[in-house]
């Protein structure tokens, strides 16, 4: 195995407090460390923030947002591009970052990168094409002007399994609309939010703008950090992207102020087979629907619906296809599938595999934790599982297939349905009109036909029922950040 992160790259690495424009030690001096969930050894010891650094944060965001609101939209889309060009041309360092702390092989994490860096340039040109309205009132009495306006500094709350899609998904809106922010990082992966950050830190001091219009807090509680900032008014935004329990608490603490929120919550999404599919593609879609960092991806496919007359064809090929997928660090050569994050997350599939083959499932392959170091669980594939098993029911966030059959479309959509989540939906039919029946019928945000991937930074991004509100990327995106005021004259 070579190094997960080559010490020139290392030696770039921030592991403090980022507070306008600095970085320092933690207010209190405590630390906690960060480790490679393949090998479980610590890579850094990262400043644990307090409410004092929270309240220090906001403090600067809010003093930078007073003058980088005015800036030129111009002037903002220029930051936005220089970071863009400079995130590509590290690619590799950063993707040695997300590895080395997330354990996601080296071509997922480039993935990655690039993907983030995509956000940055798409709202790089929406900064300059943020439209308002004028028009003459039709009563005739006087005009109508709809301004646009940043809505004020923003907490930016990252998860760990997508370290740098996250922050940029989530800072690039912000700053093209004009507001300031500040990040908590994921206790499990705040490295490649810091490097990040001092990649946008570093444009804003060369360009003469407010340095605290990024601020990163990162810390080994969540709440020490949120609740003095969401308790605090000059707070007027709230993006989170994390499980739907925690949203909710968050949820509640922003009403208080009545925060603008955009909650990218938990998913359980429905994978379709249809009899008329073409099985081959939809396996293929399969594998990238289902184990893109190992399983543990909000958009990842939780449960395989196939109709009864090609399930066992489907579980047989899906099989086949995960015999060839390779697990190791995920900075080894020909790597496909790197570790879990921790070792809760063994525990809990290892408990839903159990629970589902107790209940008559059938292991097909995989179905154990992985002996070696770290924090591994075997690709499987279960068949035969029922409708209401847990492994079916509950988020997986691990390399688990499980398959269930139905007989009919309206049990396809009726079993997809069954779910308090609706963040995305796949399904695979040759049929254009069951396509667009689906699309119209299953209750997702986001629908992808014949495909396993629907992530697009310029596509709308998000959920309904209690996988989120509102939505990241597109146009839609920077609404999220954006006020309409409405003057008369």
């Amino acid at each position: 195995m070579v190094s997960p992160i080559p010490p020139a790259v290392a030696a770039h690495v921030p592991t403090g407090v980022l507070v306008d424009g600095q970085w320092r030690p933690a207010h209190s001096g405590r630390t906690f460390p960060v480790a490679d969930p393949a090998t479980t050894e610590v890579l850094f010891e990262v400043a644990d923030g307090d409410e004092q650094d929270a309240r220090d944060a906001l403090d600067a965001a809010d003093r930078a947002f007073a003058e980088y609101r005015t800036t030129a939209p111009r002037v903002r889309s220029d930051l936005l591009r220089a970071v863009f060009d400079t995130l590509v041309a590290h690619t590799d360092d950063i993707a040695r970052i997300v590895t080395a702390e997330g354990g996601k092989p080296l071509a997922e994490s480039r993935a990655e990168v690039l993907y983030a860096a995509e956000y940055v340039r798409w709202y790089s040109e929406q900064a300059v094409r943020l439209d308002g309205l004028a028009r003459r009132a039709p009563a005739g009495t006087h005009h109508q002007l709809v301004l646009r306006r940043p809505v004020g500094p923003a907490y930016l709350i990252t998860p760990w399994n997508f370290p740098i899609a996250m922050i940029a998904r989530k800072v690039a809106p912000a700053l093209a609309a004009g507001c300031t922010a500040v990040v908590k990082p994921a206790q499990l992966t705040p490295l490649t939010t810091n490097y990040v950050a001092e990649i946008i830190r570093a444009e804003l001091e060369a360009r003469g703008l407010p340095t605290g219009a990024i601020n990163v807090v990162p810390s080994s509680s969540a709440r020490t950090v949120s609740g003095p900032l969401l308790s605090d008014p000059r707070l007027r935004k709230l993006s989170f992207t994390g499980s739907t329990e925690v949203g909710r608490a968050l949820l509640k603490q922003a009403a208080d102020n009545v925060l603008r929120t955009s909650m990218e919550l938990g998913g359980n999404a429905p994978f379709l087979v249809f009899a008329d599919a073409d099985i081959d593609a939809a396996v293929t879609g399969a594998v990238a629907a289902k184990m893109r960092n190992a399983g543990q991806t909000c958009v990842a496919a939780n449960r395989f619906l196939v109709a009864e007359q090609v399930a066992e064809e489907f579980t047989a090929k899906l099989t086949a296809a995960f015999a060839q997928l390779v697990v190791g660090h995920g900075a080894d050569a020909g790597v496909t599938v790197g570790p879990l994050i921790e070792q809760a997350a063994v525990e809990h599939v290892g408990e839903l595999v159990g629970e589902a083959v107790d209940g008559g499932a059938t292991v097909r392959i995989g179905g154990d934790p992985v002996d070696r170091p770290g924090y591994f669980y075997a690709p499987t594939v279960l068949g035969g599982v029922a409708p209401d098993a847990r492994v079916v029911t509950e988020e997986i966030f691990g390399p688990v297939a499980p398959v269930v059959s139905f007989g009919d479309e309206a049990q396809a959509v009726a079993l997809a349905n069954a779910s308090p989540f609706g963040l995305v939906a796949y399904a695979y039919t040759r049929d254009v009109s069951r396509a667009l029946r689906l699309a119209e019928s299953i209750d997702a945000g986001m629908v992808g036909i014949n495909r396993g991937m629907v992530s697009d930074a310029t596509a709308p991004f998000g959920g309904v029922k209690q996988s989120g509100l509102g939505r990241e990327g597109g146009e839609a995106g920077i609404e999220e950040y954006l006020e309409s005021v409405y003057v008369a004259l």
